[in-house]
Parts: structure tokens; sequence; C-alpha cells
């Protein structure tokens, strides 16, 4: 009779994988357990600490150097020594819990423990706890004796808190010991169980047990799976804690085909490579078809549309294979595992192909790397006719019992030979444990063999350790390669070797093992980039996947290095005492946090993740550093050194949000309709991308860009906040994703204060809703860009906020009636009342001092605008082009006319300089401008009128919530693009412009750059084009007059009570630049209206850039109108700037090409930038003179010289 297993019960299960993890004070993650193994141990094990909400660690202070104890990767014997002696030091009178809710959330979400005790924040403060898979889990270090009150809370993706229902919790704690405690939601009167945590009981249930609570489990056998059972030389896989699979059975007969009949399918809903991919399934019983399933769905869309989504049903697919929630089976047939590789390699080719092809996506590698992990090797020995024969040998050897020899041949043996799959190397290390429990039970030279068979089996499913992994490609490696080989094994041994101690040697270990890794996996990444070659021989192939999997596995590694580091950072004070250090004047110590930041963003370009915004990062990020706080010129060094760093940090976090949300929207929904197709438990679909997240290192970075920023605001006195339009609005706090017209939740009444998501800079605010009053978007964005501008114009306070403390406490006050007052001094959001009589204190934000002097915002406001603009500018149709210095906004609308007197003034500034003697001097490019009626002509011509005038009657009513506008809107653009301007325009154009010019073609409305509308950015600009090529030209102006009926521009003119029939569009044709820098200047400072200074943001290449909101931030300069004086507000860090090629084809197409600050002598340049700030305040306060109030001005810088291509009235 063979040994069967059975199922430990559920509490009794989660109870046990939290004694086995490692929630110890003090210490750092276990490389065992996180160190994701090369095969099918997937990284989704790995416990990690949430996004960005992390604690310190028992650490003691250190004065100024880290020091740290460096972990090492320990077998759990040596863990189990360690353990019984740190138990010995406990404190006295003190006790150590480790507690587990078993319990999860949806993504975003996270819990936390409130309690009545000061460990337990007494009420007031958030206790955070670690997500696992199991659940979320803390240390906590409490007093003995004391009786406690507790309660878990769940905090929501908006920051409402969520309490368990019933009473409080109630624990009455032991004097002293190390325990640990599993609780359940909602089950606040379960029995309290305090397990000891070296108990004997605890430890024979901590091993054999899964992640799904499945166990190996006759009594002989429950005990034998973990490795603390193996011998010490033996290196057991990842597939015992991966496992959520079939409990190992041995049998002394071939039971194994009965086993499928509790299968399920559920194809109801299903569609298109989904439904192909689960039919696949149905038909394929065993772990070799089910890999030709994989390979039939990538091959097949290898050029097609759906080759993204085939990957990523690929990569789902095969982790749930591998970890056993996809279960294999025999089928009757005989297939040698030579079959299964054979198949491994076809797969592995194409997804190599694909790496290396040019139209691959970022998110298209990042899925194939999750996939590599999951395929067997291929190497020689197993792709021979009869691999992996050693297991024949020995079960048939006559030095071992019967009764084993049948359970190896049956459980092993024949099932391996006949049908192999994952669950065989859950049952080979089974049997090792069992073994090799007891050692002398069984002959020496049987258990040698069985090992070595061990070996070859992991060896086969990709499933060794990083050494073993790294120890099979010595011999592909040249001379330089295996010296950098062994240095990375020498330090990695040479930190294991510093387990325990608490020194700096141990820190500077920590950081040169990450050094050395970088330098290995950058040798084999750029060994891999040469492709594969159709001709390459199978064994060349077979290494190739070897090199792939090492730098995959590297990459793991980097994780836990990572974690211990930020456990070593914060266990010194982390954020604040890095602010310390810099008030000190000390920044030498921030050094080797940047480093650590440098290797991981390194680490993601060399993973595919955007290489060249990675490069350029890790750029930035090493310049500073050398940097230091000298600084030439007036502005103070430290305040310089730390803007500088804040831009750059502030780009690496977007690098690392832009990777989360690629993994939003690649895993979520097709993991839960392929988990409800194989009926996948709830919990694993639900954790599935979150896993993803917080496994990789992309999550240690993360948090790193996090504490780093928080000590940067420290330094900078910031608190997070930025404003845009200063004021004072009361009305309800109400989070949206967007500003978008149906986002306002239509049950609101009132005026309504928006917490946004994201913007991409042209929205327009009370389009969305008349009755929005302020906005706190939670993302940064340009000062000067359309929708800032527009804000202002609404008479909108406007903010953004970028720390996350902050922005949760906000977040608190979602669904009150709150009052929100903001100016450049000082921030307050607080509860309110709709008379306003009531003003309480604030609720959790921490505010600069200062009072607020903006008077604020009355409820006629939210009218002003409109009134501005009831009369737009009155149309004079004109024939022909008008060229640009006779341009009047009755022809050609106000913008083109402000350009025809740029144009005169040009001239003028040649002769104008401030009273510190700088130039006012600017020119202007030419042009020429189709006029008023223009369209009108042309609608005229092609007898498209009584259709234009159709849409435009409707389109006065239309409604958005039907999607009746939408539709009119669209077929309105399609009617006017689908029109090409007359003959003689192009004829008389040419007779101003060389036909290889290259021109933009610009909007000039008769309903923007008024007084009272501005709509900048409302209507579209198409660059690069020429008449020589008079589609494209043609193109272009067509769409500039469709931009006046987008989606956007109507609601726009309705929210000012414009009619749609008085909107009329004139065309400007302007010569293009090609500028190195692009400004925006307002005459009045927009945050407090201070009359003396102009204010300057400035991005780099082209302007869209800057006006359109693009993600990131300018370089914001204030510059004193009459003392010359030149402040730095902030640093540019936009990852991109918009170029025009200067041999490629006049289109209307724009280069994007990635900016590396340290070659922009606006960042680099004190004296650069002082000269460009003044120069730009001498221009703006010409422009306000002549125009005669203050200015939004855009331009250009474009070698030495300032170019102005746009002034209007700027909104105040």
């Amino acid at each position: 009779m063979g040994y069967t297993t059975s199922a430990l019960h559920s509490s009794t299960t989660t109870r046990t994988h939290l004694l086995r993890c490692q929630f110890k004070f003090g210490s750092s993650f276990n490389s065992t357990k996180h160190h994701r193994n090369l095969g099918f141990s997937g990284s989704s094990s790995r416990t990690s600490l949430p996004l960005h909400d992390f604690q310190s660690v028992g650490f003691p202070p250190h004065p100024s150097r880290i020091s740290c104890r460096a972990a090492s990767v320990l077998t759990r014997e040596e863990e189990e020594k360690k353990r019984t002696k740190e138990t010995l030091s406990w404190e006295r009178g003190k006790v150590k819990l480790s507690v587990l809710l078993d319990h999860q959330v949806q993504y975003g979400e996270s819990v936390v423990i409130l309690g009545s005790i000061k460990e337990l924040g007494s009420w007031k403060k958030k206790v955070l706890m670690d997500w696992t898979e199991n659940g979320w889990a803390c240390n906590l270090e409490l007093t003995g004796g004391e009786t406690v009150e507790y309660k878990f809370v769940v905090v929501g993706k908006d920051k409402i808190l969520v309490w368990e229902a019933g009473d409080n919790r109630v624990i009455k704690l032991p004097k002293e010991g190390n325990f640990a405690l599993v609780c359940h939601w909602n089950m606040t009167s379960e029995a309290v169980e305090l397990l000891p945590m070296e108990s004997d009981e605890t430890r024979d249930l901590g091993e054999g047990v899964s992640d799904n609570g499945s166990a190996v489990d006759s009594a002989a056998v429950v005990s034998e799976v973990g490795s603390t059972a193996m011998v010490s030389e033996v290196e057991g896989s990842s597939f015992v804690e991966q496992w959520q699979g079939r409990s190992v059975s041995f049998m002394q007969s071939n039971k194994h085909r009965s086993r499928e009949t509790e299968r399920k399918w559920d194809t109801s809903g299903l569609e298109g490579l989904a439904l192909k991919l689960v039919q696949g399934d149905q038909n394929a019983r065993n772990w070799w078809r089910k890999l030709e399933v994989v390979r039939e769905l990538v091959v097949g869309n290898l050029d097609g549309d759906n080759r993204l989504e085939a990957l990523i049903y690929s990569a789902i697919y095969l982790k749930w294979i591998n970890t056993g929630q996809i279960p294999c089976f025999e089928d009757g047939g005989h297939h040698r595992p030579n079959r299964h590789a054979q198949i491994s390699m076809l797969v592995f080719c194409e997804l190599e192909r694909i790496s290396c092809r040019k139209d691959t996506s970022p998110k298209e590698i990042l899925v194939i790397r999750k996939i590599h992990p999951s395929l067997p090797s291929f190497k020689t020995e197993f792709t021979a006719s009869v691999p992996l024969t050693r297991i024949r040998d020995i079960a048939h050897r006559n030095d071992i019992p019967h009764d084993l020899k049948q359970e190896i041949k049956h459980t092993i043996q024949n099932k391996l030979h006949r049908n192999a799959g994952p669950e065989d190397l859950i049952a080979t290390e089974a049997m090792l444990a069992r073994v090799t429990k007891n050692p002398g039970e069984y002959s020496e030279a049987f258990v040698e063999q069985f090992k070595i068979f061990h070996q070859e089996l992991k060896d086969f499913f990709n499933a060794g350790s990083l050494t073993e992994q790294l120890d099979s490609i010595r011999e592909s490696l040249d001379e330089k390669g295996l010296a950098i080989l062994a240095s990375f094994l020498e330090q990695k041994r040479s930190l294991d070797d510093l387990e325990g101690s608490d020194n700096d040697k141990g820190f500077d270990q920590l950081l040169k093992t990450m050094q050395s890794l970088n330098a290995l996996r950058y040798v084999l990444v750029k060994g891999l980039e040469s492709g594969l070659r159709n001709d390459a021989p199978d064994a060349a192939i077979a290494m190739r996947q070897k090199w792939r999997l090492c730098e995959i596995g590297l990459e793991d590694y980097l994780f836990v290095l990572l974690s211990r580091f930020l456990n070593v950072l914060e266990a010194v004070g982390g954020s604040s005492w890095l602010a310390e250090n810099v008030e000190s004047k000390i920044v030498t110590n921030w050094n080797d946090s940047f480093d650590a930041l440098i290797i991981g963003i390194h680490q993601l370009g060399l993973s595919g993740w955007k290489p060249e915004e990675c490069a350029a990062i890790g750029n930035e990020l090493g310049a500073w550093k050398d940097k230091g706080l000298s600084e030439k010129g007036s502005e103070e060094g430290k305040r310089i050194w730390a803007l500088r760093h804040k831009a750059t940090l502030d780009r690496s976090r977007r690098l690392t949000e832009e990777y989360s949300e690629a993994l939003l929207e690649i895993f979520p929904q097709k993991v839960k309709i392929l988990g409800k197709a194989f009926q996948i438990p709830e919990n694993s679909i639900r954790t599935y991308t979150e896993a993803e997240i917080r496994a990789g290192v992309i999550f240690q970075v993360s948090k790193l860009c996090t504490l780093l920023l928080k000590a940067v605001r420290k330094t900078l006195a910031s608190q997070g906040w930025d404003v845009l339009v200063p004021g004072s609005a009361s009305g309800t706090l109400v989070q949206v994703e967007t500003i978008v017209p149906g986002s306002l939740p239509s049950s609101i009444a009132g005026p309504v204060i928006l917490v946004v998501s994201k913007a991409n800079g042209d929205e327009e605010v009370t389009a969305a809703g008349a009755n929005i009053v302020g906005v706190i978007l939670l993302q940064e964005l340009p000062h000067l860009s359309h929708l800032g501008v527009r804000a202002r114009q609404e008479k909108v306070v406007f903010l953004t906020c970028e720390d996350n403390d902050v922005i949760a406490d906000v977040q608190k006050l979602s669904g009150k009636y709150v009052r929100l007052e903001a100016s450049s001094r000082r921030v307050s959001v607080h509860p309110s009342v709709n008379n306003e009589s009531d003003h309480n204190s604030t609720v959790g934000i921490p505010l600069a001092q200062g009072p607020l002097s903006t008077p604020a915002l009355k409820a006629s406001d939210l009218s002003s605008a409109a009134a501005m603009v009831s009369h737009p500018v009155e149309v004079i149709p004109a024939e022909g082009i008008v060229q640009l210095a006779k341009a009047v906004a009755q022809t050609c609308g106000a913008k083109a006319a402000a350009c025809g007197r740029l144009a005169l003034l040009s001239e003028a500034s040649d002769e104008v300089y401030n009273e510190h003697g700088v130039p006012a001097s600017f020119k202007v490019p030419r042009g020429a401008v189709i006029p008023f009626g223009s369209l009108e002509s042309v609608l005229a011509s092609n007898n498209s009128v009584p259709t234009f005038n159709s849409y435009i009657d409707q389109i006065e009513t239309a409604k958005v919530e039907d999607g009746a506008l939408d539709k009119l809107c669209s077929q309105l653009q399609r009617l006017i693009s689908s029109l090409q301007p007359p003959k003689h325009i192009f004829e008389m154009l040419g007779k101003l412009f060389p036909s290889s010019t290259r021109l933009i073609v610009r909007s000039s409305a008769n309903v923007e750059d008024l007084a009272g509308m501005s709509a900048a950015g409302l209507y579209d600009s198409i660059p690069n084009v020429s008449l020589a090529n008079p589609v494209a030209f043609g193109s272009a102006v067509s769409l500039v007059w469709a931009s006046l009926y987008t989606r956007r521009a109507v609601l726009s003119r309705q929210a000012a009570g414009v009619p749609q029939r008085e909107a009329s569009m004139a065309v400007l044709v302007q010569e293009m630049l090609s500028p190195d820098l692009s400004f925006v200047l307002h005459t009045l400072s927009p945050a407090d209206n201070d009359q003396n200074i102009v204010e300057a943001e400035i991005a780099p290449g082209l302007g869209e850039t800057l006006a359109a909101g693009t993600r990131g931030t300018p370089w914001r300069l204030s510059a004193g109108k009459f003392d010359g004086a030149v402040q730095t507000v902030a640093f540019a860090n936009f990852s991109e700037e918009l170029v025009i090629g200067s041999s490629g084809p006049a289109d209307g197409e724009v280069l994007r090409l990635t900016v590396d600050y340290t070659k922009k002598p606006l960042t680099v340049d004190p004296i650069f930038r002082r000269q460009l700030g003044q120069r730009l305040c001498a221009v703006g306060l010409f422009l306000e003179r002549k125009f005669e109030g203050p200015q939004d001005v855009e331009g250009c810088l474009v070698g030495k010289d300032i170019y102005i291509v746009q002034t209007r009235p700027q909104p105040h």
C-alpha cells in the first residue's frame, strides 16, 4: 500500500505558512525564499512590502555611515539554528508576535492593524501590514503580560477605511516569548491561539505544506518535503513552495490515469484566442500537449495584431500549469521527455526572434520574460531518444526495499517516461526528502544516485538555483566573461560569509555584490543582443536558453539585494536621516542610495523596459551625485542640488509607475477570463497581477525612489503641493479618474472640488461640469500648460500634489463638504459646511506657514468667462491669402493678428534694452494666413453646405450622455477633413515660401486668444509640412479646419455660451522652426499675482511638450523685471523632446528623442540659466507694455536667437 496525501485544515495551512516565513525583527528577506529560481518558480512567492508603504525595521540608529547585517542564502537547517539563537536572546519581558490575517483584498487596497496600545497606534496611527500570497502579515514587539484590544482595517483605493465588523479583538499576552497568531477577516470573536514559533508542533506542521494547503501527508512524508530534513548539500527547487496543485501520492501500481474526472472548463462567453487556448487544453491532457497548445498560439500569431494577446495568454497558462493549478495527466500514450524538450526549443526560438524584432513593443518584451522560466530545457541530454535514464536504473536496484522500488517505479519512473510533467519534480523532491531523512537507513550509493537524478531533473525543468545555472554556462564564456562571473560569485560568497556581522563591511559588501551582478548581467544581455541565427545548431540554442535564464535569475537576485538595502536604510532613519545629512552639508551619505538606484534602473533597461529612458536616468543620477553641493552663481548650492535630484527622481518614479500601469493593462482582464474558464481559485485570480508587480525589481526601485523623494522634499521644506491657480473654494470633494464630461456623478449638486488621478493637459475644467470650483490633480503638470491656463481663465482653484501621505489624508475627505485654500505659501483642505460658517482645523495635512491673501471664489464668478466672450470676433470673409504683417482679427483671428503685430514689433525690439542692459530683441517666423471664409468657400464648391448646416443645427442641442454629440462631432470632422484647399492657395503661398521650406499649419479661430477665452491648445496645429508635398499640406489645412468641431472644442464653446454657428477658423501658415528650447512666459505671476516678476516654463525641443501637458516637469524660472534676479524654481524632467528631423520627409510627423539632461546647458550651466532668464524677462516686459496688459507668451530659442510665435492676454 502506497503513501497517500490529504489536505490539512485551511486554518492550519495558513498558520503553518506563517511559521515557515521569516517575519523577523530587523532582518532582511531570506533570499532562499525570495530569489526566484530559474525554472517554474515564478515570482509571486516573494513576500514583499506594499508599494510605497513600508516601515523601518528595528535596527539601532547609526550616526553617519550605513551599516547592516548582510543576509545570505541559507539552508533551512542553518535558519533553524539562527532562529534558535535569536530565541535565546529575547529581551526579558517582551513578546515577539508574528501576525497573519488570512484575507486578500482588491489590487490597490491594503490592510492595517490598529489597537489600544502604543505599538498598535493607540487607535489613531495605522500599523502597516505586508502583503503575502496567503494574506497580510506584520511583526510586533510588545510588552509581555498586557491585555490588548485590536482590529484589522482595509484601506481602499480611495483611502477610505473599512473596519472589521463586530467587537474589538482581545488578546492576553504571555510574559515573554516568540509567537505566531493567525486571524480571519470579520471573525472578531474567533478563539485566540498563540503558537510558539519553535514548538515541535509548529515545526512539523511547517514542513511540506504548499501555498494552497495541500501537503505530502503520511506521517513519514509530511516532515520530509522541507529541506530541513535533507542533507545540507542538497538544494531543493522552488517547486515545493510554489506548488498549488495535487498532493503527491506514492503508488505501487499505475493509478495516474483515473485522476482527471474532476476537471471542468467554462467556455461560456469565450471568443478568439482565449477560446482557442481553452479548447486546446480540453484536448491536451498531458504536459507536452499543453506545451504544443502554447507553441501553436505563439507561432500562429507572430505577425498579426494578436501577438501580444497570444503572449499574455501563454504566460498566464504556463504559470498556472507550472504551479499545478492547471493539472497535467497521463493520456495513455508514451511520450518521453525529449518530446517536451523539442517543443520547448521551438517556442524558445520564436520568443527570441520576437524579442529581436524592431516592431516588438516593451509590453511584449515584458511578457516574453515571464514565459521563459516556464519552459523546460532542451539540452542535448534531454533531446536524446531516451533521456533521464538514471531513474530506471535506480528503480531496479537491489539494495532498496521492494515497496520503495515499486513506489519509485510507478510514481516517478513510469510517469516521467510516459507523460512527464511538473508534478514529477514535486514527487522526486518528496522522495528525496524521505530517503535522506534518516542517514544510514538506505544505502549510501542509492542515495547518491537519487541525488544526482534529482539534480538532472531540476536541470530539465530549469529549476536550478542561480549558482547552479551560472555554473552551467561557464564553458560558453570567454576569458573576460569568466573573470566577471568569478567576481560575482566571490562577492556573493563574501556577502554570505558576513552573515550576522553588524559593521560597515557588510554594507560595502552588499553594494559590491550589486555592482558585480550588474557587470555580469550586462555581459549576458549584450551577448544575447546578437539575435538567433536561423542556422544555429541545437547545442548553441540550448546554451542561449541558459544564458537567458541566468540573466533573468540575476535580475531576480537583485530584488533580494535591494530589499536588504532598503531595510538597512530605513533602520538608520530613512528619509529623515538623509535630509539631516544635507542640512549638515554631508551628501556623501546619499551616494550609496544613488548607486543602488542607478543599478536598479540599469537592470530595468537590461530587461528591455524603455532602455533609452533608463540610460538617461542613470546618467543623470551619476552626474548629480558627482557634482555634489558645488554650484557656481548666486543660487544656493544645497537648493539647486535638491531640485536637480527631485527632477530625476520624479522621472525615475514615473518610469516605475508606467511599468506598473503596463502590467495592469496586460494581465487583470485576461487573468479573469482564463481563470473563469479553468476554474482557478478566486484568490489566485485576484492577486495575480499584484504578485507580479510586487515580485519584481521594479517594486524595489519604486520604494527606493519614494524614500529618496521624501528626503528631497524635506530638504526643500516642501509638502508636495504645487499651486497653479491660487484661491479659495468650498464644495463636495469628489474623486474621478479624469476631467471629462460625464466623469462627475449627476447625483452631486452644488459646488464640487475634484480629486483627479490623471490629466493630459488639454482638458476643459468647466466643460466637465459648470459646478467645478476646485481641482486637486495627483500628478505633475506644467503651470502654463493649456489646462492650467484654462483653469485660471475659468477661475477654478487648481493645484497638484505628489506626496502620497498628503494625498491619503485628502482622500479621507472624499464625499464630504470641504474648504480648499491655496496660495504660494500655504495649502489647506479641511471639512466645512455649506454656509462656510464652520472653519474646522485642517485634518492630517501639514501646512506651510503664512496667511492667505487671495479672495475666495464667488459663485457668480462661474459664468464670468462666458460673459466676456458672448460676442466673438466679427468675421469678415476674405479671398486668397493675407500676409502676416497685414493680418487683422476681423479677417484672420486674434492669434494671427497678434503674430502680425509681433512681426512689426520684432524690428523695433532690436533697439530695446532694459535698465540692466539686457536686450529685449526677438524674431518672428515668416508667415501668411488663409483667412475666414476659405473653409466655407471650399464647402460650397463641393456642394457640402446643406450637410454642414444640418450638422451645425443639430449639434447645438445634441446631448453628451446618449452619444449624439460625439457622433455629430465625428461626422463634421470627417466632412471637413476630406476637403482640400483650392489650387490658388497653393500658388499664392508658393510665392512666399520656397517649396522645400518646412512649415507649420496653425489655428487662428475667432474664438481663441481673446481676453475672456484663450482656448489655449483647443485647436490643432500640424507641424513639419511643405508645399513640395501638396497632399500632406492640404490635409494639414483641412485638419486644422476640422479641429473647430472636436468634442472638447464644442463643449468648451457651450460652457462659454458661444453658439457653434458663430465659430469660424482661419489658418496661420508659418515657417517651421527647429528649436533647442521652447517656452511659455507669464508676465504676471500666476501663483500670487506679483507684477514684478516674469515666470517662464521651458521645455526641450518643440513647444507641444510643454503646452499639451505631457507628463513631466519643465524648467521653471522666475525673473525679476526690475532687479535682474533669476531664481530656479524647478528643473525639467520630460522624458522626450519633439524635434524636426533635418533630413526626413515633411509629412506632418515629428521625431521623439529621449532627453539626457546632463547634456542640457539649462540644467548644468548656471550662467546660461541666469542669462536666458534675464533675456526672457526683458522680452516679456517689452511685450506687456506694448500690448498694454499681462501677456501669455509662447516662443522658442533657436541657437542664440529668441523667436516669439504667439502672445495673448493672460487670464488673471
